[in-house]
């Protein structure tokens, strides 16, 4: 059926003058193994059940490792079996020693909610009798106690292993004196300072398996990334084996990049990626094809899946027996449960979704995914494409452009998108700012000994007289004890974003239902007073946002348009630390307070999208006191005299690029994710009265990153210089400088070389 589609779609002329590059991914052939002999008859049993017969060659190769006792590390596509990989070798273990226990990590409650379902499957099919629970943050209470005891396997996620499990570790004696395996899937997805953050906590997890006296083997499984095997020993601090000869069968994929047709030429102005994702998906339903669509924000995915529900209405053929869902961050437990369950079963033949489906969620098969706007990385866009595709079945995946210059640079340069490496992660773990957040949490749970190594071939003892001075430890008797009152866990955030969510209650008509959830600071942006919410193709008007009881109040109304909020950001510096020339500029280190401001919204029509009008946003601003190193172009400066000697019309771009390029580059020496470090470019500096660039930590307080770039600077300037002078683009690329094209065009100079020419003079 699908393969009709297509063909209908190469020789559609108006939907072909869009389409910028075709590629076709020819189908795989599986490699497939016998089942060891040793597999228990009730595993198998319940294999047969499910139709699995034989193993690929990847499952089989991890199985055998796993059982020599070595940490791997698999990293095949989407919907290759990677879960049986894991849960092979562990359940055989399991019946095999009556005592041992296994431990899931998933970054995200859905995952691990996903996972216990597919374990029960095997469980339940074979009678298999090994007890799986998730331990969660919804976890009854009533049942925590049976966990602790009787779990062989407990599936949950860092920021309960963080506050829960690991500061009660008493409690769980049982679990801990039998932990022979650690499985952390989407280890992908740990990258910056969270993933610094994850292995401080896996530093922690194995020094009471330890003080227990065992050592879990660990079984990590990734995306593909450009460095999966590094990240994963850089995690784990072991060495590991990388399993990533894919043995899964894989049907024939058609991958499209489609830039949507032009509305204004004059202008440059193309029909938007909402409409357009709509029509095309609405199209694939009506031909029958199973689809997903990525959105790139909650508002959108909710206009997205309304619209597409919209254009199949039809009261005589139940619009046209599609049923079609949005999923994303918000939703309660049991929605989001209730549509994948539909998506596996076949209920719901559509689904549009922010990225929150681009994890390995069990969404069944699924034949297309379109992706409305670039979602920012190439890895990402090749997960996101891959939820859609069925073993040895033909696919179709679709990348659309939004007017953005990154999205119009991959939709005009195939080649970079198909042939580019998918991006790196990198962590720091003793990064002084986590490391001591982290050593208080560990000291919290065991005493520190004189030696104890904590750091791999490191000590920590100036850290810890650094928190003897402080009162949070003493030294007696040769060991380290915790001696405050606090619990370290609950202040320590192992993510950016502040702790606590709004609750979304309906209270229409004196009902008095929680409907969703929202984290504050994007509550902020989507909840304010008379903004209007949209759940589940629903519409509701916030009456009142009360951030200080963490409750936003909301009633049913149906009108014609939505809201948009209009965000502005602006950074000051609190106070500066040091002031120093090095490489041809001055350096500043100091505090920054960076303010994220919603002072206005916007209405705007449902399907025209025109905006109706405006209102007025009465909320404290988003406040984050933080890190900055400020970069100065100051007067009698080399950096100054460079920047001078560039037309006048090239100054705000090559400093604008530069900002790009230092964002691109400098994670690689600071060993963070571009998402840690902020950047913001001034052409003029008030305060400093001079060309500046401020890089700042994008987590409360900072992490030590600005620090670091001082450290770092000057080789990250040569690096800046190295990748700009030997990127293969012609005027500026993702990879570089970022992309010069506008809608309308591309700047009226060869932007790569002017930046080129700066950093030359620059350097010099």
């Amino acid at each position: 059926m699908l393969s009709d589609v297509i063909e209908s779609l190469r020789k559609d002329k108006k939907f072909m003058s869009a389409v910028s590059h075709w590629e076709v991914l020819p189908a795989r052939e599986g490699c497939y193994v016998d089942f060891p002999e040793e597999i228990d008859s009730r595993i198998m049993a319940s294999l047969r059940k499910k139709g699995i017969e034989r193993l690929f060659s990847h499952q089989f190769q991890t199985y055998r490792k796993v059982r020599e006792g070595k940490n791997v590390v698999v990293v095949t596509p989407t919907a290759s079996g990677k879960t049986l990989a894991y849960n092979l070798p562990v359940l055989q273990t399991l019946l095999e020693e009556p005592d041992a226990r296994a431990m899931y990590l998933f970054p995200t409650k859905a995952l691990s909610q996903d996972q216990q379902s597919e374990l029960n499957e095997i469980l339940l099919e074979g009678e298999v009798p090994v007890r799986i629970f998730t331990y969660d943050g919804d976890t009854p209470r009533s049942i925590r106690i049976s966990v602790r005891e009787e779990g062989r396997v407990v599936i949950t996620n860092p920021d309960m292993l963080h506050t829960g499990i690991l500061p009660n570790h008493p409690k769980w004696i049982k679990f801990f004196k039998s932990l022979k395996y650690v499985v952390i899937d989407e280890i992908h997805s740990y990258r910056g300072v969270f993933g610094s953050h994850l292995t401080n906590l896996i530093r922690r997890l194995k020094r009471i398996s330890k003080f227990y006296g065992l050592n879990p083997q660990f079984i990590c499984c990734s995306a593909t990334i450009g460095n999966p095997l590094e990240l994963a020993q850089s995690i784990i601090e072991e060495p590991a084996l990388l399993i990533d000869d894919n043995g899964s069968p894989c049907g024939e994929r058609h991958f499209i990049l489609y830039n949507p047709p032009l509305v204004d030429p004059v202008q440059g102005i193309r029909r938007g990626v909402v409409k357009e994702s709509q029509r095309l998906a609405a199209r694939l339903l009506k031909q029958g094809v199973k689809t997903i669509v990525f959105a790139r924000s909650r508002v959108r995915t909710e206009l997205i899946a309304s619209y597409i529900r919209d254009s199949l209405k039809n009261m005589f053929t139940e619009n046209c027996r599609i049923n079609v869902a949005s999923y994303r961050g918000g939703y309660l437990p049991g929605e989001r449960r209730s549509i994948e369950k539909g998506l596996r079963c076949g209920e719901i033949q559509g689904v549009v979704s922010t990225n929150a489906l681009e994890l390995g969620i069990d969404i069944g098969g699924l034949d297309a995914s379109v992706l409305a706007g670039f979602p920012g990385s190439i890895a990402s866009s090749w997960q996101q494409a891959g939820r859609a595709g069925r073993r040895n079945r033909i696919s179709l995946s679709i990348l659309m452009a939004s007017a953005s210059p990154i999205d119009q640079y991959i939709i005009r340069h195939p080649e970079y998108f198909f042939s580019q490496s998918p991006e790196s992660g990198w962590v720091d773990p003793d990064n002084i700012f986590i490391l001591t957040d982290q050593l208080k949490c560990a000291a919290f749970e065991l005493p520190f000994g004189e030696d104890e190594p904590f750091i791999p071939g490191g000590s920590v003892k100036e850290l810890l007289d650094y928190l003897e001075e402080n009162g949070v430890v003493r030294h007696t008797g040769g060991k380290w004890f915790w001696s405050d009152r606090s619990y370290p866990a609950e202040k320590v955030s192992l993510r950016s974003s502040a702790p606590g969510n709004i609750v979304i209650v309906n209270t229409t008509r004196g009902k008095n239902n929680v409907i969703g959830e929202m984290d504050k600071p994007s509550a902020k942006l989507l909840l304010y007073d008379e903004a209007l919410y949209l759940h589940r193709g629903d519409q509701y008007i916030v009456k009142k946002l009360d951030l200080e009881n963490q409750h936003c109040y909301v009633e049913e109304t149906n009108v014609n348009y939505y809201t948009d909020s209009i965000v502005k950001t602006d950074i000051k510096l609190l106070e500066q630390d040091s002031r120093e020339k090095q490489m041809g500029m001055e350096i500043v280190i100091g505090d920054i307070l960076v303010r994220t401001q919603t002072s206005k919204y916007k209405k705007l029509k449902f399907g025209t999208h025109e905006n109706v009008g405006y209102g007025e946003i009465d909320l404290a601003p988003e406040e984050m006191h933080t890190r900055s190193v400020i970069l100065l172009f100051s007067p009698a400066t080399r950096a100054e005299a460079s920047f001078l000697n560039l037309k006048e019309e090239e100054r705000p771009v090559v400093i604008q690029r530069l900002g790009t390029l230092i964002k691109n580059v400098a994670p690689v020496f600071l060993l963070c994710d571009s998402r840690d470090i902020g950047v913001s470019e001034r052409i003029k500096d008030t305060h400093f009265d001079c060309p500046s660039i401020y890089i700042y930590d994008t987590y409360p307080g900072g992490t030590g990153l600005s620090e670091g770039f001082l450290q770092n600077s000057q080789a990250i300037i040569q690096g800046a210089f190295e990748l700009v002078s030997g990127c293969s683009c012609a005027r500026g690329c993702p990879s570089c400088i970022g992309p010069t094209e506008r809608a309308a065009g591309a700047v009226s100079f060869n932007a790569r070389q002017s930046v080129l020419q700066f950093l030359s003079r620059w350097k010099t």
